[in-house]
């Protein structure tokens, strides 16, 4: 854009919030505030002013720093979708309106669709403008990487993958991830870590680094501010994207999250996909009930052809449906809980780094 033509944009005051669903973009970045005048796409980066404070009263910023809005907070939000059974399902608008919905403390902005009735309606919001570059370029988030995408063939042998997946949001995943990558860590193993599906928050994988795990990643350092929606091209490239990056040395372990449950429209299409049917070495199921494992583990059989190496998640909290699990699956239970790593890995059958048994 030509130089002259930058007067015609606003320059954006310090103290506004950048949140986590703008990870893969610099701040050197986000310069100016234009006009607004487009209809939105997945990535595009507005500025926005809280009109109506409810559900969401708080942003996660790209730090992990928690901040509390209030009415009248500023702060850039990039467009996207979001499937969330436990609180809202959002899509990007098909048209330019100035009045949008707060559906996730990563910063997505949209139209809501549905909520669950345990939630409050979506924080309202006013868009101010589209966000430009120095140069007077609109920002769109999928034009920024923090993980180069990778489009050559996984190569052979290379990090075990280790895969956790559940019935649903809030079933145990990111806890279990977390207990199998300290398990790991423990036993003297490089482990790496990724959640490939879902909404920008950076909470699961902190949570993943905070275990043991040096290196990490989800989704957002790819540009994407969600997953949901995506057609498989784009998952596999995800995938294969932090594969690629994560997980070449064979002598490390690499755990990996896909988000809500394997019934979800991208869970499911990942699991049906030999790029990562390939890759799994193990993988291990949660569940909030005994008859949510059961379930699950069933379609995982059925649906998929796929044996779960373990049941876990919310259900290990309880040594009653401990016992009916093992009664009526007759698979290992890894609870979550307890962090005993010698009993999870005894459950997964690996051995500490130098090949002793644990």
């Amino acid at each position: 854009m030509a130089k002259k033509n930058l007067s015609k944009f606003k320059k954006i005051d310090e103290g506004f919030i950048i949140p986590s669903g703008l990870n893969s973009v610099p701040k050197s970045e986000l310069v100016y505030i234009g006009d607004y005048v487009k209809k939105p796409q997945v990535g595009d980066v507005v500025y926005c002013r809280v009109t109506t404070i409810s559900q969401h009263v708080r942003l996660e910023n790209k730090q992990g720093r928690i901040h509390d809005l209030y009415k009248g907070s500023e702060f850039i939000g990039v467009f996207g979708n979001r499937y969330a059974p436990d609180q809202f399902e959002a899509i990007v608008p098909n048209r330019r309106t100035r009045n949008v919905d707060l559906f996730s403390w990563g910063g997505l902005v949209g139209q809501v669709l549905h909520k669950n009735d345990a939630m409050r309606d979506p924080t309202q919001v006013e868009i101010l403008g589209s966000i430009y570059n120095a140069e007077g370029k609109p920002i769109n988030t999928l034009n920024y990487q923090l993980v180069r995408q990778r489009t050559e063939k996984v190569k052979k042998p290379r990090a075990k993958m280790i895969l956790v997946c559940g019935t649903a949001m809030n079933s145990g995943k990111s806890t279990t991830a977390a207990a199998i990558i300290w398990s790991l860590k423990r036993a003297g193993h490089h482990v790496r870590a990724a959640k490939v599906t879902g909404t920008a928050s950076l909470k699961d994988i902190l949570l993943m680094n905070d275990a043991g795990a040096k290196h990490f990643a989800d989704f957002t350092f790819l540009g994407y501010p969600s997953t949901y929606m995506l057609g498989l091209p784009e998952l596999e490239e995800i995938f294969n994207s932090l594969d690629l990056r994560y997980a070449n040395n064979p002598e490390n372990y690499w755990v990996v999250e896909f988000a809500d449950g394997i019934s979800q429209r991208e869970t499911a299409m990942l699991l049906h996909s030999e790029m990562v049917r390939d890759r799994i070495d193990r993988l291990v199921f949660c569940a909030a009930d005994t008859f949510g494992a059961i379930g699950g583990v069933e379609m995982l059989r059925s649906e998929f052809g796929l044996e779960p190496a373990a049941v876990s998640g919310i259900c290990t909290s309880s040594p009653l449906f401990i016992q009916e699990i093992k009664r009526y699956l007759q698979l290992p239970v890894l609870n979550n809980k307890t962090f005993d790593y010698r009993e999870i890995l005894k459950t997964l059958g690996v051995k500490r780094k130098n090949g002793q048994s644990v």
